[in-house]
């Protein structure tokens, strides 16, 4: 009997149970955002790999299979959601900060300053992106009990039924992580804000407005005791009034 004969077969369940709310979605608007776009992608994309790898397992083509519900697709798929949340999320930010320079007119010069630059934009990228720290673990332990499926004969059933119980883990942790994003969305939306109100605060200093009007008042009043007579005038007006006159 070959090899191949010898492999027990591989059985992926479905996972749309096993993923929840991911399916189902949550209900919620996060920072007032409309993620169910975003979802609803990640989900058809993993059902999409799952039917995929259930295809080419029951053609026998097990590392096939095994590879097309790895860690990297999974990991792949998530980062791209967090890619695709984290940009709509700056594109709204720059929006509204840009909204409050204008309402209380900031000049130029400063507004350039309010808009979000590559730093800022991978920071809160990476702040979404922490939610899938469990995620990342499950994916781990995916990974190795992957290597070892591969050769899994009718004896190794506790190795099989292992891969097969960790890709359903890793289809909660996947859930358990988009809830967390949703919830670093909210954190994201109120730090900034914070900063959209620390610009609708903003005025124009008055500093510049006094130390102008303070000189002018001060030669006024100057002007006007020297032509009253109760100051003497200096030389270079004499001359200047004597021209004139």
């Amino acid at each position: 009997m070959s090899t191949q004969q010898l492999l027990l077969p591989l059985r992926i369940r479905e996972l749309g149970p096993h993923l929840g709310k991911l399916i189902v979605g949550t209900g919620r608007q996060p920072g007032g955002f409309r993620l169910d776009a975003h979802r609803e992608r990640l989900v058809t994309r993993m059902l999409d790999r799952a039917g995929e790898a259930r295809r080419l397992a029951s053609r026998g083509e097990r590392p096939a299979a095994v590879a097309t519900l790895g860690r990297d697709a999974w990991m792949e798929a998530w980062e791209d959601a967090v890619a695709s949340v984290s940009e709509t999320l700056v594109t709204q930010i720059d929006r509204h900060l840009e909204a409050e320079a204008n309402a209380v007119r900031m000049p130029s010069r400063l507004r350039a300053r309010i808009h979000l630059d590559a730093t800022e934009t991978r920071a809160i990228a990476a702040r979404l992106g922490s939610a899938g720290a469990e995620l990342v673990s499950a994916l781990d332990e995916l990974e190795r009990r992957g290597q070892l499926v591969l050769q899994a004969t009718t004896a190794d059933r506790e190795v099989v039924a292992g891969w097969e119980n960790t890709l359903l883990t890793v289809a909660r942790r996947l859930e358990a992580a988009w809830l967390a994003l949703e919830e670093a969305l909210d954190r994201e939306v109120d730090r900034w804000r914070t900063v959209a109100a620390g610009i609708a605060a903003w005025r124009k200093p008055l500093w510049p407005i006094l130390v102008v009007g303070s000189i002018a008042l001060a030669l006024a009043v100057w002007v006007g005791l020297v032509l009253g007579g109760y100051l003497p005038a200096p030389s270079w007006l004499r001359s200047a009034w004597g021209m004139i006159t």
